[in-house]
């Protein structure tokens, strides 16, 4: 069997950690149905992409000051 290489950049890896949160929240809820989970996964990946990108936008960071 192939082992499967993931290399994630750190700030994919904090937003891969979000859409998995929020994903988990979806399930608990009961709200993703059975044979939707791509397209809950996915939504759920676009979430936290807008979550992280309005972060960005609004929030300076120790590095981004001079």
């Amino acid at each position: 069997m192939k082992k499967l290489y993931i290399g994630l950049q750190p700030s994919e890896a904090v937003v891969v950690r979000a859409a998995a949160a929020i994903y988990a929240a979806y399930i608990a809820a009961g709200r993703v149905p059975e044979g939707q989970s791509e397209a809950w996964m996915r939504r759920s990946i676009d979430e936290a992409t807008w979550i992280a990108r309005t972060t960005d936008d609004l929030v300076i960071s120790d590095n981004e000051t001079s």
